[in-house]
């Protein structure tokens, strides 16, 4: 009876096994219409169903409903501007920073209270040398923006009433170093979380702070800086632990050090393995089994056990993925949108 029972429990853990390693197998990026051919590099999944993604073209793109149709928006007197981040907060309200020279009019930050019908400029600088690279939010009124260095210092902006934005104060900020900025890639180059932290990164350092953005202190990571390479998201899962990805845009296929992870809320950082499939990974996301799930222009890997080991799922390109849960969003180039099937 013994030997019986030993069997049939190593019989079912036998197909336990099998069901998850199919499941592994199967856990792929499902194609969704976009209905444009815009580039995208922004998206943000609100909950479940409600998600919002920033493009090209002064495109913007709604689901209320998981993703089964998506509507696309666009934004009035924005049509020249690329929305290289974008924010939602509810199905109704979301913000969006359009990523260009402040001389040539394209640095602004827009506000929909209705769901996208009409978005109005909460903020505009016509500074020369400002570009806006990445924005996050603590909450629906307090946010964190990152632009292109002036004056030898990071470009910060804050806004405490959803509004209102205020260049952090230059003497509060550690300095930059020559060529030093952020990649405006992915939409996840700043991440506010809980209510007074955030970080922010540039090619291979990460500015931080813990009294939501009155000081800033700043780390050095393993990424090698570059023209064309060093980190290109961040993605904090914990007030401590945090991914930071990246690579080199013109040789995204290239063998690199393409991530990184903290355990001390960005503090020091140290390399992991290289994620798979080999290349520039720009935006990361954590599962609720604590499988990490990255994505770039040279694919998608996926890891279970935090950067120690790396499967390849595909070599699809994407820019940005963003996730409630487990329900997971990706985008990218030519309206190049899909949900993640587990």
């Amino acid at each position: 009876m013994i030997n019986m029972i030993t069997f049939i429990f190593k019989k079912k853990r036998f197909y336990l096994l099998l069901i998850l390693s199919i499941t592994t197998v199967e856990a792929q990026w499902i194609k969704q219409n976009a209905g444009t051919d815009a580039s995208f590099r922004s998206i943000c999944a609100v909950n479940n169903k409600i998600v919002w993604a920033g493009g090209t073209k002064g495109t913007i793109l709604k689901t209320t409903n998981g993703g089964q149709q998506w509507e696309v928006l666009q934004v009035a007197g924005a049509e020249a501007l690329d929305f290289r981040d974008i924010h939602g907060v509810s199905a109704k309200v979301a913000f969006a920073m359009s990523a260009g020279d402040a001389d040539k009019d394209a640095a602004r930050i827009y506000k929909t209270t209705d769901g996208g019908k009409s978005w109005r400029v909460i903020f505009q600088t016509s500074e020369k040398g400002a570009f806006f690279d990445s924005f996050d939010f603590w909450n629906e009124k307090e946010g964190v923006l990152i632009g292109d260095p002036i004056d030898d210092k990071p470009y910060i902006l804050r806004t405490l009433d959803g509004e209102n934005w205020q260049r952090v104060p230059k003497e509060k900020l550690p300095p930059v170093r020559k060529g030093e900025a952020s990649f405006a890639s992915s939409g996840t180059c700043v991440k506010a979380r809980n209510k007074k932290l955030a970080w922010i990164n540039t090619q291979s350092r990460v500015f931080y702070t813990t009294d939501k953005g009155e000081n800033w202190q700043v780390a050095e990571t393993p990424f090698k800086p570059g023209e064309t390479s060093g980190i290109f998201g961040l993605h904090f899962y914990t007030d401590k632990d945090g991914i930071a990805t990246g690579g080199d845009y013109k040789e995204d296929k290239k063998v690199s050090d393409n991530l990184a992870i903290t355990h001390d809320g960005g503090k020091t950082w140290i390399l992991t393995e290289q994620a798979k499939p080999d290349g520039l990974k720009e935006s990361s996301w954590v599962l609720t089994n604590k499988s990490l799930l990255v994505v770039g222009t040279s694919g998608t890997g996926i890891s279970v056990d935090m950067g120690k080991t790396w499967k390849a799922v595909d070599t699809e390109a994407f820019h940005a993925i963003s996730c409630y849960k487990d329900d997971c969003w990706a985008i990218g180039a030519k309206g190049n949108l899909a949900k993640w099937k587990k």
